[in-house]
């Protein structure tokens, strides 16, 4: 008899706990659950064991909902998969390490006040302040919204999901909603910090006639999944469009980050970055290098600093040439005032001579020679 009641003691233990994973919505642990249970009660309770088998095989042949899982990456998470078998989360996993994005002191510091919140979140929640559950990232192509976001998951100690909208678009009307809350579900019940980028292709304007009654739809769900997101994650968003974005959408957010061109000194800053194991040698034409970005992303930065360092590591020419060639195609579209303070900052590194440095700024040689004084090169400068 105690024998009989200490099993039907576990087996409601066992079973309070399924219950508990089945209302967090923690698919993957109930399937472990599962299959422990099944082995567990596999002889002591045959019948018992065959009824969780047969729920354990069905969960596995669901189609799309929080229920349809598969692992994007090893050894990380699990992700809902939509009709056309592609997954709608994609793993950032930075756990290893990874450099922190370079960001004016502004927004450098709006990202640590974030993290700093997420951090002390008990401490928050005991004086009655909730801390920032979501944050919309506005800004255009590369100027590291996504980096950003990276390096907030990375600081939280979690990997980044950034969920897919091409994924979540299904071709079948009244699929991409469900899409949609199926993905937003599985990342709620893992306390995920989610990115949904390019928030614009399914939040628009409700008032943009284009668009059919579905995608309208989308932006209630949003609407709904940013006022109820836990504060167990966090919930980032990101749009190179801001002006496209359904206005009710700006009010749920806890914070808006707005990214810029970089500073000259945060330009500076990921030159020299760039350049890598050349920085030493190549320290000298930082600064022309950094002048001649100057308000380019910072992904354009590194695009032309790559690109000088294989041109001089090829010695396709020399590398006064190649940086002459980046300073001249970044004159384009400066000011008169712009371009005074890039020949002088020339002049000022005596690398060049007032010839030269006219040639490329268009600035003329009386004009320099007045604002820097003689030039200490003397003819073209270049042999």
């Amino acid at each position: 008899m105690t024998e009989n009641k200490a099993s039907i003691d576990e087996i409601s233990s066992d079973f309070a706990t399924l219950a508990r994973l089945a209302a967090s919505q923690a698919y993957d642990d109930i399937r472990l659950l599962l299959a422990r249970l099944i082995r567990k009660y596999r002889v002591l309770r045959p019948e018992l064991a065959s009824q969780l088998d047969h729920s354990l095989k069905a969960s596995q042949t669901r189609g799309v909902g929080a229920s349809a899982l598969r692992r994007n990456t090893p050894g990380l998470a699990t992700a809902p998969q939509s009709d056309g078998q592609l997954s709608l989360i994609k793993v950032f996993d930075d756990l290893e390490g990874m450099a922190a994005p370079l960001l004016p002191n502004v927004l450098e510091r709006q990202v640590d006040a974030i993290v700093s919140e997420r951090r002390q979140r008990e401490a928050l929640l005991a004086r009655g302040i909730p801390p920032t559950r979501s944050a919309i990232l506005v800004g255009a192509p590369g100027l590291g919204k996504t980096l950003s976001a990276r390096w907030i998951a990375y600081q939280l100690g979690r990997p980044l999901w950034v969920l897919d909208l091409t994924a979540v678009m299904s071709s079948l009307l009244g699929k991409t909603g469900s899409n949609l809350r199926a993905a937003l579900d599985h990342a709620k019940a893992n306390s995920a910090v989610l990115l949904l980028d390019e928030v614009d292709a399914i939040a628009k304007r409700r008032s943009d006639q284009s668009d059919v009654g579905e995608l309208k739809r989308l932006v209630t769900v949003i609407l709904q999944e940013v006022d109820q997101w836990p504060d167990t994650g966090l919930l980032l968003a990101a749009t190179n469009h801001p002006e496209l974005v359904d206005p009710a959408l700006w009010r749920r957010f806890d914070a808006v980050l707005n990214f810029g061109p970089p500073d000259e000194a945060t330009t500076t800053i990921a030159v020299r970055r760039f350049l890598g194991q050349d920085l030493a040698e190549l320290e000298p034409w930082v600064g022309e290098l950094a002048a001649g970005l100057k308000e380019k992303s910072l992904s354009e930065v590194e695009r032309a600093v790559n690109s000088i360092r294989r041109a001089h590591a090829l010695e396709q020419a020399p590398i006064r040439e190649l940086v002459q060639g980046l300073v001249g195609t970044g004159i384009t579209g400066m000011s008169k005032a712009e371009k005074l303070e890039m020949a002088l900052q020339m002049a000022r590194s005596g690398k060049h001579s007032h010839q030269e440095i006219s040639r490329i700024t268009g600035v003329a040689r009386d004009t320099i020679r007045r604002h820097a004084g003689p030039s200490p090169r003397r003819g073209r400068g270049m042999k």
